[in-house]
């Protein structure tokens, strides 16, 4: 890519565009682009030497060519300017300590001066309280007072007769000017901000010195114990071996934990050396996951085996959450969060005991309920003897009794189940019957099948008595019935009479039919004419208001929100359409005449 800058003897750079590229070189430049995606051709590297990423594109890496003379790619004018970014103060910079800020009024008071100095003047104005005692007078300092951070004449000091310059003695302290932080938003917030990290080797030092004084202490009075005879040898050694109980933790940890006396913390260990690993228990990829992340297989790991969960070693976490007092806990926290939506300030972690005492009373009062609103609905309904009924065994009569059936259902070994009988007599056959009662019906009577008698404690007739029966079907009962008296036949001048009678209660029918008819027509006309008369005065009153609130402004027109909307009635839709002007209507304008 060649490119054009002119550059005069002052350094001035001309704002001359670049050439444009050749056919030929533009090729190659694209060409060169696509090697370096690819890999195949090294990256570009800008002033600084870093590589340039490829697959930036090149309105991002180019520099404007009013910029930069060179007009080489590159991504510095993309990152923070330095002669832009604001400077913030060091981590390790901080006001000086033990320095003694003294109040600008009580210094003029002491002057005898009443002016005021600016603000930046009055926080800078320190006096040193660890600085050397000067008892002679220095070259460069104030005349006045001798110090050397200010001259004669921004001294503040009263105006000495002779000044120090040739008395040498009154030599003032050097003022110290505290420097101005400049924090950015973390520095700002930071609460270990100006912490002198030597403040706490001498807490460590405190606490040794502690340490060291028990230790002593103990072994005196281990000492004075043996002495007077009270502690045997043996048991001095013990003592003395553990006397740092914290120190000598790791010798008496619980299998999977780790003690740490530095840190007073517990680790837990993976597992002990001993145990199984939860992956290894079944191999089967079906079985219980395990979720590498967390070490936890919730399920049951041999659940698809057969095994019993209380014979396996290890029935999954699940087994162990919902097992002993983990199910009464999940139950008490639910009742204390139940309790507390309710109004009642109780909190598990908070006050257990309070909790525990308030969930027993309420499990007590729940149950005393329960069985109150039992006994008043047996009480009210009855049925206290259905639930004395004997247990289900009984009831459905299983029994112990090994019985063995073929495929065809005979009985191979043991006794045939009984079949359930009811507590009356069956199958008893009365006089010469072959067949019991009821075993015959016919015309909704019930009968003897072997006689077809319908007529209850008979002597059975076989089937001499099937051929009358069937041959007389009218049932016993309805034989001695009354006979009924037959009417005589009506001559033909009593059925000419009738005839002539049924005519004339017709038309009278129809006569007072009409007259109802048309009153209750009449009647109807009316009172539509005077309710569409009164839909019309209404309508016209809703035009006339119509009228006038287009007439009004806008802004001035009242809100009808209150105004009742229901469904129109017939009368107001004739009186609408009635009192509707149409435009397209030739004679509408003359309705106002």
């Amino acid at each position: 890519m060649t490119e054009q800058t002119n550059v005069n003897s002052e350094g001035i750079v001309g704002l001359d565009e670049p050439k444009k590229m050749t056919r030929e070189d533009w090729r190659k430049k694209k060409e060169l682009e696509e090697q370096r995606k690819l890999g195949n051709a090294p990256a570009e590297v800008d002033e600084e030497g870093k590589d340039i990423n490829p697959h930036i594109p090149q309105y991002i890496s180019s520099v404007p060519w009013y910029i930069d003379p060179s007009k080489r790619p590159t991504l510095k004018h993309q990152r923070p300017q330095s002669e832009s970014e604001k400077q913030y103060s060091a981590i390790g910079e901080w006001y000086k300590r033990g320095v003694q800020e003294v109040r600008m009024r009580q210094v003029f008071l002491s002057c005898g001066h009443r002016s005021i100095l600016p603000q930046n003047l009055k926080a800078s104005l320190c006096v040193s309280t660890q600085s050397a005692v000067v008892t002679k007078f220095r070259k460069g300092a104030c005349e006045n007072c001798g110090a050397m951070t200010h001259k004669k004449k921004d001294c503040l000091e009263r105006p000495r007769k002779v000044g120090a310059k040739f008395t040498g003695t009154g030599i003032a302290p050097d003022e110290h000017a505290q420097i101005q932080l400049t924090m950015d938003y973390d520095g700002k917030r930071d609460r270990w901000n100006g912490y002198d990290p030597e403040e706490h080797q001498r807490i460590v030092e405190e606490y040794a010195k502690v340490d060291l004084a028990k230790r002593t202490l103990k072994a005196q009075k281990l000492q004075d114990e043996l002495a007077s005879g009270k502690l045997d040898q043996t048991e001095w050694e013990h003592d003395s071996e553990d006397e740092d109980e914290d120190k000598y933790a790791d010798d008496i940890d619980m299998p999977g934990q780790n003690f740490d006396s530095k840190r007073r913390i517990t680790v837990r260990n993976l597992r002990i050396r001993e145990d199984t690993a939860k992956y290894l228990r079944n191999l089967d990829p079906n079985s219980a996951y395990y979720d590498p992340k967390t070490r936890a297989m919730r399920e049951n790991p041999y659940s698809n085996t057969g095994k019993n969960p209380d014979e396996v070693g290890y029935a999954g976490d699940n087994f162990v959450r919902y097992s002993g007092a983990t199910i009464s806990m999940a139950q008490t926290q639910l009742f204390a969060w139940e309790a507390y939506e309710k109004g009642s300030e109780v909190h598990l972690q908070a006050d257990p005991t309070k909790l525990e005492l308030l969930h027993r009373s309420f499990k007590v009062k729940k149950e005393d309920f329960k069985e109150e609103q039992r006994e008043s609905i047996l009480e009210k309904y009855g049925g206290q003897e259905h639930l004395d009924a004997p247990p289900r065994e009984l009831l459905l009569a299983q029994t112990e009794d090994y019985v063995e059936y073929s495929r065809h259902g005979a009985v191979l070994k043991g006794l045939e189940k009984a079949v359930a009988r009811s507590k009356y007599e069956e199958d008893v056959l009365i006089n010469n019957h072959t067949c019991i009662w009821g075993s015959y019906w016919k015309d909704g009577f019930w009968g003897y099948k072997c006689c077809h008698s319908m007529v209850k404690q008979s002597y059975c007739t076989g089937s001499a008595g099937i051929g009358i029966n069937n041959s007389e079907c009218t049932p016993f009962e309805e034989a001695i019935t009354e006979p009924q008296e037959e009417e005589q036949p009506k001559t033909l001048l009593e059925m000419h009479q009738d005839k002539m009678k049924e005519k004339k209660k017709k038309k009278k029918n129809k006569k007072n039919k009409k007259r109802d008819s048309d009153s209750s027509d009449s009647e109807d006309e009316e009172k539509k004419k005077e309710k569409l008369k009164k839909a019309l005065e209404a309508e016209d009153k809703r035009v006339k208001q119509v009228e006038i609130l287009m007439q009004l402004d806008e802004r001035k027109r009242p809100y009808n929100s209150l105004f009742e909307v229901k469904a129109p009635t017939e009368e107001e839709m004739e009186a609408f359409r009635m009192k509707r002007s149409r435009p397209d209507d030739p004679m509408a304008s003359f309705l106002g005449q």
